[in-house]
């Protein structure tokens, strides 16, 4: 069997990186076929502190993997089978332009991240930054598998798969906290409970739940539990079972992203975020039980700091299985991934759409699994975004002002042209050093 070579772009972050290093030094089934490890930042001084810090977790990891660092990502992607991306600059600086500049024009989107007004110069700006790496991958290393975790990560998928010849595939952690409620509306433990969720990323529904062991159809119980009690839900996501039906993905600010309503019930709660976009500034964030910092990782990394149990963990990211089940041809279904509507998946969405479902990952690659289709409302706000995403894909491809702003104008928030076009030209203005040049 031969060996592989991942690329961890963006490596020097302080959670992603941390993260996706413990995961393929730790990972069992990985350590049958000895990853080559090459870690990538533009940030010199980050790379350099997660290349000491990756040395002291192989070595408490007991892993034979080769570790390599260099902010020369040409290098770095010679030979790659793998490329693992999570790149953005200025993260949450820019996010929050994203949030204030849209609502200041009016426009009550929730959170600005991957839907809303903010969403589509969130999407602009991280393409800009990821096209000339993957565009430098399909040149050096047309075969491999890019594996992104790049937020907005429908929009961003879709426009690795539209404007590249890459084979892409996005992941994102949601799906567990899915489960999560379901598990806990039901009185059962997470590993009891089998889901099967269609959509797109933050904004995907529970088709089917069931017993692991035997199969039992449970989504029965947990309607039965739902009629009952909010369960512990948050209003919105309650709200929203109530009216269509299906269990949206738990998460409130985010499926409040796609709608004209979310504002209601979670607008004031985007506040609370705010702590915790100061306490990033002060280069804080908490981690599972372990709280980080980067003079923490320095101390680590230099020898003077002990490595805390805590960091060994595996950060609950698939990245690490869908590689071993790529290498290993294990056949294994992951409960959600962000991939091609190929099939169709979703069979009253476009087979030309990202979304999120179920899939079986082999040595051929990833199957996704054939979930039929949604109730036609879902389907519909989902129609919506789907279209919304297209354009802003093409705004970035032809530099296109004029297709951005059909972008917002179908927003389901935007209900003003004029205030829509004042509030693209002051967003490019302020963002102007981080978006592509939009004529």
């Amino acid at each position: 069997m031969k060996n592989i070579k991942v690329v961890v772009m963006g490596a020097g972050s302080l959670v992603f990186g941390r993260g996706m290093i413990t995961d393929l030094l730790s990972d069992e089934n990985l350590r049958k076929v000895d990853p080559a490890i090459t870690l990538v930042d533009t940030d010199e001084k980050a790379l350099d502190r997660m290349l000491g810090l990756s040395k002291l977790l192989k070595e408490r990891l007991k892993s034979n993997a080769a570790i390599s660092a260099t902010p020369d990502r040409k290098k770095a992607l010679e030979g790659a089978d793998y490329i693992i991306s999570a790149v953005t600059k200025r993260r949450m600086d820019l996010w929050e332009k994203d949030f204030f500049v849209p609502n200041s024009f009016g426009f009550r989107q929730a959170f600005g991240e991957c839907g809303g007004p903010g969403a589509a110069f969130h999407t602009l700006r991280n393409l800009n930054i990821l096209m000339p790496i993957c565009k430098d991958a399909e040149q050096i290393c047309p075969d491999a598998w890019f594996m992104s975790f790049s937020n907005p990560e429908n929009r961003i998928v879709m426009g690795i798969k539209y404007l590249t010849k890459l084979k892409v595939m996005g992941m994102c952690h949601g799906v567990f906290g899915t489960r999560n409620a379901v598990a806990r509306i039901l009185g059962r433990k997470d590993e009891e409970v089998d889901i099967t969720v269609a959509g797109i990323n933050h904004f995907h529904w529970v088709l089917k739940a069931k017993d692991v062991k035997t199969g039992k159809d449970l989504l029965p119980e947990m309607n039965e539990k739902l009629s009952a009690s909010d369960c512990g839900l948050a209003p919105l996501v309650k709200r929203m079972y109530d009216v269509f039906g299906l269990l949206p993905f738990p998460s409130p600010d985010h499926i409040a992203e796609y709608v004209a309503f979310g504002y209601d019930l979670t607008g004031p709660d985007w506040f609370t975020h705010q702590d915790k976009v100061h306490a990033s500034r002060e280069e804080k964030h908490n981690y599972g039980v372990f709280a980080q910092t980067y003079e923490d990782l320095n101390l680590m990394a230099d020898g003077k700091k002990p490595v805390p149990d805590e960091m060994l963990r595996h950060s609950g990211e698939i990245a690490t299985s869908v590689i071993a089940s790529i290498e290993l041809d294990r056949k294994k279904r992951e409960l959600a991934m962000t991939i091609p509507n190929e099939g169709p998946a979703i069979s009253n969405l476009p087979e030309d759409a990202i979304v999120e479902v179920p899939a079986v990952v082999d040595a051929k690659g990833i199957h996704a699994e054939k979930v039929g289709p949604l109730p036609e409302p879902i389907a519909a706000m989902i129609r919506t975004q789907i279209t919304i995403q297209k354009l802003v894909i093409e705004a970035f491809r032809q530099k296109s002002k004029k297709i951005l702003l059909q972008a917002l104008a179908l927003d389901p928030v935007v209900d003003s042209l004029d205030n829509a076009k004042e509030m693209m030209d002051q967003m490019i203005r302020i963002e102007e050093d981080f978006l592509p040049e939009l004529k």
